[in-house]
Order: C-alpha cells, then sequence, then structure tokens
C-alpha cells in the first residue's frame, strides 16, 4: 500500500494500523539491516498496568514483535497511578521468566525514609537502571539527587516522568541536575517534556497542547546540548508531540535520532488495532517517513548501545 502524499491525521494513522496495512513485523522486517528482522527493545513497560496480567503483557509484546522489555516498577506507594506493583513483583516476574526477553528497573518513592537503600538493594539484584521516577517532588530536589547519586556510582540511566504540577515538577530547572551529573543517562519521558519541544510552550497550553510549534524548545535544546539526556518516546504524550505538526516531528526525530529510543507505556491487553500506542507509533512513524537507518536506531541500536544486551549484540 502506497503511503499517502499528504500527513494523516491521527485518527486515520491509527484506522490504517488497525487495518493491517503497517502491520509491526513487516515493520520490523522492511527496517533488518540485514535480515533478519531487527530485535526491537521496549524500554518503557510495566506489570501489573491498569489492570493488565502479567499473561497478558507478555502477548502484548510478543503481538508486536518486541524481543527485549525494560520493566519499570513503582514505589512503595506511588503505584505510579496506574496500578503497578513495586519492584518486588517485577523482580519476581523476572525471575519466573528467565530467558532474556524481559529486564527491570529499580524503584522507590524517592521521598520515603530508605529510598535509595532499596534501590540500591535491586541494582544488586539485577536491574539495569532507575525509574520511572514519578514522585510529587521538585524535579531539581535533593530526593534526586540523592538518586543521581546512587546511578553515577553504580553507572546505570534513570528514566524520569515530567509532569510539572504533579510530578518531578519545575522542569525548567532540570538542567542543574543534568549539568551536576554528567555521567548519567537520564531519559526524559511524559507530558512536560513532551511539551517543552515548543520554544514558546506556557502552562496555559495544557499537557497535551495543540498549538503551533516554535523550534527551539529546552527539550530540543537540551537533547543537542547535553549528551546525558534522552528521549523516551513513550505514550500518548510523545505521539501527540510529533502528531501535532507532523513536519515539525519528523524533523524532530531526524535531529535527535541518536538520542530517541523507542517504549510503548501502552496498558492496552492485546498489543493490536486502534487502542495500542506500540502500533500507533509504528504507523506514525512510517507514515512520516522515517528512513529505515533511523528506525533501526530508534527501534533497537540506541537502546542497544546503551544497555549492551549481550543476548542482541
Amino acid at each position: 500500500m502506497p503511503l499517502p502524499s499528504a500527513p494523516l491525521s491521527r485518527r486515520q494513522f491509527l484506522a490504517t494500523a488497525a487495518a493491517g496495512a503497517l502491520s509491526v513485523r513487516a515493520l520490523a522486517e522492511s527496517v533488518a539491516t540485514p535480515a533478519p528482522a531487527i530485535p526491537i527493545v521496549d524500554i518503557h513497560q510495566h506489570t501489573p498496568f491498569t489492570g493488565r496480567t502479567d499473561t497478558e503483557l507478555i502477548a502484548h509484546q510478543r503481538a508486536n514483535g518486541i524481543r527485549k522489555t525494560i520493566l519499570l516498577p513503582a514505589g512503595r506507594a506511588n503505584k505510579l497511578a496506574a496500578g503497578v506493583e513495586p519492584v518486588a513483583h517485577t523482580y519476581d516476574f523476572i525471575q519466573q521468566h528467565p530467558g532474556g526477553e524481559f529486564a527491570f528497573f529499580a524503584n522507590d518513592d524517592i521521598d520515603a525514609p530508605g529510598a535509595v537503600s532499596e534501590i540500591a538493594r535491586y541494582l544488586d539484584k539485577g536491574a539495569i537502571g532507575i525509574g520511572e521516577l514519578k514522585d510529587k517532588v521538585k524535579c531539581d530536589s535533593e530526593h534526586v539527587v540523592h538518586v543521581a547519586e546512587l546511578a553515577r556510582d553504580r553507572g546505570v540511566p534513570v528514566i524520569m516522568h515530567f509532569q510539572d504540577g504533579t510530578y518531578n515538577d519545575g522542569f525548567a530547572n532540570f538542567h542543574r541536575i543534568i549539568e551536576k551529573f554528567p555521567t548519567v543517562k537520564f531519559i526524559a519521558h511524559a507530558q512536560t517534556f513532551w511539551c517543552y519541544v515548543d520554544k514558546n510552550y506556557v502552562a496555559a497550553h495544557g499537557l497535551y497542547p495543540k498549538t503551533k510549534i516554535t523550534p527551539g524548545g529546552l527539550s530540543d535544546r537540551w537533547l543537542a546540548d547535553y549528551p546525558n539526556f534522552y528521549g523516551d518516546l513513550s505514550a500518548g504524550s510523545g505521539t501527540n508531540a510529533l502528531l501535532r505538526q507532523p513536519e515539525f516531528g519528523k524533523a524532530f526525530i531526524e535531529r535527535h535520532q541518536d538520542k530517541l529510543l523507542f517504549g510503548s507505556d501502552c496498558s492496552c491487553k492485546t498489543g493490536r488495532g486502534p487502542t495500542c500506542f506500540s502500533v500507533e507509533k509504528f504507523g506514525m512513524w512510517r507514515d512520516m517517513g522515517i528512513t529505515d537507518s533511523i528506525m533501526r536506531k530508534i527501534l533497537f541500536a540506541n537502546a542497544q548501545t546503551m544497555f549492551r544486551f549481550p543476548d542482541l549484540a
């Protein structure tokens, strides 16, 4: 099926993906260099997730051709606002599925007593990163500093959920943390990170803005200026930012192709059709005309450079 000459709306993207024209398997085969298909890495998943079971998670990821999934647990109390269980559950899941299909991060409520020690305990058990941090603190607070110190000492990345007014508040100040910890890889996720692709973004635009994007926003600049700052493409926030102005979205992806990582953050149960963030993103990139070489970086190579999975080498 030839690609359309004009950008599709989000609804049209989903309908096209649901119809099967943009199947994940076909995408993986098309970007493989060389064959067989590239081993797609999803850096952002959870279990359980808004009622989805562990069994349904496995089916979801396999339906999307995911070879490696990184599971991000909740803290002791916060549940990531999505019914996600703390790290002990995720660790048990990993032990029950030892074939290498899944890896995990360590996490805790970072403003709770003993949080750093709890995170360190699961790094000792094999966690390969920290997060996603989704706490009601300032993004440059002492709590974030203490976690960043641990990440620096252990040589692991940190995924941050930025949602001004609620989680890791004050995104505009996060450069202080990036600069203070130049050896720590910070992976930025969620609404406020994506809002700030726009130089003229203000809070009144909301968390899913539709205004015209002016290039040069904080997120755009920091991805270019800081070697240790990365972008997580997951969830509806990433899709909204790239689709609201597709010509900007394509240029953004091309500009930061070495700093963006595929994550789904999808809680649907099937991994198919118009409710699946993964299917939506695969279709979106394909329709935008993102090249095979850039797709390979986003779906696999950037994550492999960061994590060095021996079974995917």
